[in-house]
């Protein structure tokens, strides 16, 4: 048992994101936020039914990964900071074995380095990551995810729609010299 009586191999979600919240630098509703964290998830754990990946993992890579950036833009070793972080809360939010740990280690640190090669529960982590990228107005290339799941045309459809599902809600687009201007809205009830 972990703290509040929340089970071994658990996640007591919501101190773990409000803890999380508290010391994140940059905007919590940005596009490497709360919002990024929660898709990443659900990518995450929906390719995690077919690579059979360690889905505690996965879903703490998505809390983690982008946990201690100081910057929305270049940030070197924000994924290294947010595995250091996660060690130093294992055991208050959440329990893994060590071998979970070194997953999770591996993944947050070097999320940002293009690889696609290597532990299925790793890229798996890393493919969830990068089927987001339509929130910064890219499409996933199926050339850079590690995973077949990933490169399935349904998996990727459907992560490439929730991400811009929430790029739409963020952004309303007006016309001026021809040219699309993103202004920024707020959005009623969130």
């Amino acid at each position: 048992m972990i703290g509040d009586g929340v089970p071994a191999f658990d996640i007591d979600r919501r101190a773990l994101l409000t803890y999380l919240q508290g010391q994140f630098e940059i905007d919590w509703k940005g596009c490497h936020g709360i919002s990024h964290w929660a898709r990443v998830r659900a990518n995450g754990l929906m390719l995690a039914e077919q690579t059979g990946a360690n889905r505690q993992v996965v879903e703490l890579f998505a809390f983690f990964h982008d946990s201690r950036r100081t910057s929305e833009g270049i940030d070197l070793g924000h994924g290294w900071r947010g595995s250091v972080l996660a060690e130093q809360l294992r055991g208050r939010f959440f329990e893994a074995s060590d071998a979970e740990m070194a997953l999770l280690h591996h993944a947050c640190a070097y999320h940002s380095d293009g690889i696609n090669t290597g532990d299925t529960t790793v890229l798996t982590c890393w493919d969830a990551d990068r089927l987001d990228l339509g929130r910064v107005g890219m499409t996933p290339d199926p050339r850079y995810l590690g995973t077949k799941a990933a490169r399935q045309e349904s998996a990727l459809h459907k992560a490439h729609a929730r991400a811009i599902a929430w790029v739409d809600r963020q952004t309303s687009w007006t016309t001026d010299n021809d040219q699309a201007w993103p202004i920024d809205h707020k959005i009623e009830g969130r």
